[in-house]
């Protein structure tokens, strides 16, 4: 492979052009670029200062973590596609490998879509992952929570990048890539899912991007990620604070071997005899809540508005004394509806509490919150909610996400025993493997609520959950939220971070009573650009069916009541409340 030194300091498919774009951000008023129309060096055309970045070699000096460096593996020009929300500027497409230390950890595999000069914004946005990832995100793509009616990152004009944070899942791993832990045996691969990829992917892709653009650098650079990539967004803003100009964090799990620790007590819990509701009772459950609570707001509209002042008694669906474990489907004899034993009705009411433990972690975490399962949030969500199947050894396909990914931490991660029972370990009090969970828990936790030096730095950080999320719980967030005003200060916090609860959102909008979104990129040019803070933000319903129907964007604690009156599908008719 030929190779040069530098002279200055879900994986996409080929696009075939459709229409050219307008003019994105960055060009003049009467339409021209304020830019030279070549990419790269000047005088080379942009499809050849692309394919021209191919062997590029990436010194180790210019990533901020010990690697062996890095080499441009591929370099593709892409021609412009799409219209209107879906249109994409015409792009070069970057793929890279950096190199690991450990010469058995796996390469950090990342990938560029680098605008033509005369579309670039003079902006970056590197994208988070999900679960354990694995795969490169999309970089054509948007972000967590992103309105229907806005172009992406790419399509606005930004220099967009992510990786697979060091490791490669296969393709038809099952259920989902995003569950396979097994990378998590090699020390160097771990410590780049924990975190450590984010720093090498953003510096390594940062001195690609300069190679292109000959020698410039973004003006702004945001990061976006929602779950594993929530994380992601706050670990940078934490440990990098100088990095990232604004950070979008959707759903994160922070605190993630927290999170890991009660997946596992969720998944003992859920494996005893008659513990596990069916996919009818958890359907009978979330009807029961709504039916309660969903009009607490002012309005039945399927979505409960004040989660935290939802008080809903799972006992009022106990079954009959007669029924002793609980019934998944109506009676064909009098038709009598599903309903909960008595063991069915404590575990719903455990994993709907806070878990303590009384052993110390390497973060200092103590506890996990619980999930919303008793104010809103919905256990029948495919793949991401309870499942279908009470967890076993080995762990069924159909069971919970979060059981199958205790399993994978379990094997992986905390045994190193691909064949270890992950039921067997009691995460209240897990003995031998004590001392590796409080590892785990330093590495993996990313819970630092001082964000001074990014407040400094002049960064800006949205964040964002939805309060039926049933894989990472919004109240979790609210933690963290809270621990950041206390070591800040409410008004200080004001000045650099706002906090949104979606009433109804779930975990990646799948199938929610309330699909979120809203233009979070155009708020973070806003307040990083022009130092305007979001005012009166509007939440947008997404999902099929919803007619676009709105809500205020409501900055923790408050949450949107109906006023009484007015079309209830406009924000405008509703009034933020605490």
């Amino acid at each position: 492979m030929r190779r040069r030194t530098a002279t200055v300091a879900m994986v996409a498919a080929t696009l075939v052009a459709v229409t050219m774009t307008p003019t994105a951000p960055g060009a003049t008023a009467d339409g021209t670029s304020s830019t030279s129309s070549k990419s790269g060096t000047s005088g080379t055309s942009g499809a050849a200062a692309c394919t021209d970045l191919r062997g590029l070699d990436i010194p180790r000096a210019r990533i901020g973590l010990p690697t062996r460096g890095g080499t441009v593996t591929s370099a593709q020009p892409v021609p412009p596609s799409g219209e209107g929300a879906a249109a994409l500027v015409p792009y070069c497409r970057v793929d890279a490998e950096i190199h690991p230390v450990d010469r058995a950890a796996p390469a950090i595999r990342l990938r560029l879509a680098l605008p033509d000069r005369e579309h670039w914004n003079h902006r970056a946005m590197m994208l988070g992952g999900g679960g354990y990832n694995g795969s490169i995100p999309d970089v054509t793509g948007n972000v967590p929570f992103a309105p229907a009616g806005k172009r992406t990152p790419l399509g606005r004009g930004y220099a967009v990048f992510a990786s697979d944070s060091g490791h490669q899942t296969p393709p038809d791993h099952k259920p989902t890539p995003s569950l396979d832990g097994s990378f998590g045996t090699n020390d160097e691969a771990l410590r780049n899912f924990a975190g450590d990829a984010l720093k090498k992917t953003r510096d390594a892709a940062l001195f690609v991007l300069g190679e292109h653009y000959a020698g410039q650098q973004p003006r702004r650079s945001f990061f976006a990620g929602g779950s594993t990539g929530g994380r992601e967004a706050l670990a940078v803003a934490q440990r990098w604070p100088r990095d990232f100009d604004g950070v979008l964090a959707v759903y994160p799990a922070w605190n993630a071997a927290s999170l890991d620790l009660f997946f596992g007590y969720a998944a003992r819990l859920l494996s005893r005899p008659g513990a596990f509701p069916g996919p009818a009772q958890q359907r009978l459950l979330h009807r029961a809540v709504l039916d309660a609570c969903d009009g607490d707001d002012g309005l039945r509209d399927g979505v409960v508005s004040d989660e935290a002042g939802c008080r809903f008694d799972p006992r009022t669906l106990r079954c009959p004394e007669d029924t002793v474990s609980g019934t998944d489907q109506a009676d064909s004899r009098t038709g009598a509806p599903p309903c909960l034993s008595g063991r069915q009705i404590r575990t719903v009411e455990a994993l709907s509490s806070p878990l303590r433990w009384k052993y110390p972690l390497g973060s200092g975490e103590r506890g996990y919150p619980g999930f919303p399962f008793l104010s809103g949030a919905d256990m029948t969500t495919p793949l991401l909610g309870m499942g279908s199947t009470a967890p076993a050894n080995p762990m069924p396909l159909d069971s919970g996400y979060g059981v199958q990914f205790w399993e994978q931490w379990v094997r992986y991660f905390v045994t190193r025993d691909p064949g270890f029972d992950s039921l067997s370990l009691d995460p209240r009090h897990p003995g031998r493997w004590r001392h590796r969970v409080s590892e785990l828990a330093a590495l993996q936790d990313v819970n630092d609520p001082d964000l001074r030096p990014f407040a400094r730095a002049g960064g800006k950080l949205l964040l964002l959950h939805g309060t039926a999320d049933e894989l990472v719980s919004h109240r979790s967030t609210v933690e963290y939220f809270q621990r950041v005003r206390k070591v800040m200060g409410k008004r200080a916090t004001e000045r650099f971070a706002r906090f949104y609860l979606v009433p109804g959102a779930n975990h990646a909008n799948v199938a929610p009573a309330f699909a979120a979104g809203w233009d979070s990129v155009g708020a973070l040019e806003k307040w990083t650009e022009h130092g305007r803070a979001p005012h009166r933000p509007v939440v947008t319903d997404t999902g099929p069916g919803a007619d676009g129907r709105t809500r205020p964007l409501c900055a923790y604690p408050e949450w949107p009541r109906y006023d009484g009156s007015g079309d209830p599908d406009e924000a405008r008719n509703f009034t933020c409340h605490r």
